[in-house]
């Protein structure tokens, strides 16, 4: 497997500085064995996939050629897909 490099878009990275430590761990444990993961998702419409950790959803996309994962965004599930 090779590694891909991980990418925080600035709406991702504040929702993780908002919550406490062991949430935050918990998402980052989650998001750092992308692309590999249980629960993973592509969404329709868009080039993008969900990743579910507990009540929380983890939006990102994936590029192939340059294997950078982007982090687009990780909110409450009922929030998370309004912008999108």
């Amino acid at each position: 497997m090779q590694t891909y490099k991980i990418k925080f878009e600035k709406a991702a990275q504040k929702f993780l500085d908002k919550q406490d430590k062991a949430q935050r761990l918990r998402l980052y444990a989650a998001i750092y064995k992308l692309p590999d993961g249980t629960d993973i998702k592509r969404l329709k419409g868009c080039n993008l996939f969900r990743l579910r950790v507990g009540d929380y959803r983890i939006l990102y996309t994936i590029d192939e050629m340059v294997k950078i994962i982007s982090i687009e965004n990780i909110d409450n599930r009922g929030d998370v897909y309004k912008r999108y």
